[in-house]
């Protein structure tokens, strides 16, 4: 399978992330905030969608090692994420962007949230949006298919 390499410079562009990162898994302490290069990287473990077929039942998947990269972010707040549990384990459902100023459409600064399973949240306060999925070259077969609603 081609490996990705996607930009995000927008709302919608940033829903495309989303997409392809929906049940991707990392731990907490693969989250790395560069506060002085005002950046939030971290790698997750991606379900590949795009190779998942039509939902009809296969004997294998493919997870792959990807980075998650976020330009021009100003702060980083979490609910719901213990920051001291290094090793907890997150499960990313969404992404999306909430615009700080909606009377201000030409303000392109806003909170782009992360949201995991049980609860847990990443905002992270940004210029714009500015973002990026690479594909990494390793990756696995995995029997499972995330299901939810």
């Amino acid at each position: 399978m081609k490996r990705l390499k996607l930009a995000a410079l927008d709302s919608e562009d940033l829903g495309v992330l989303s997409a392809y990162t929906q049940d991707g898994v990392l731990k907490v302490g693969d989250i790395r905030y560069s506060k002085a290069d005002h950046r939030v990287i971290f790698e997750i473990n991606r379900f590949v969608w795009e190779g998942a077929g039509d939902g009809k039942k296969r004997r294998t998947y493919e997870r792959r090692r990807s980075v998650l990269h976020f330009a021009r972010v100003n702060a980083v707040r979490s609910t719901g994420i213990d920051q001291s549990h290094r090793d907890g384990v997150l499960n990313l459902l969404s992404m999306r962007f909430v615009p700080f100023d909606t009377a201000t459409p030409d303000d392109p600064s806003g909170v782009v949230e992360l949201s995991f399973s049980g609860d847990g949240t990443l905002h992270l306060l940004v210029e714009c949006v500015e973002a990026q999925l690479t594909d990494l070259d390793a990756s696995w077969e995995t029997l499972g298919r995330p299901k939810h609603a």
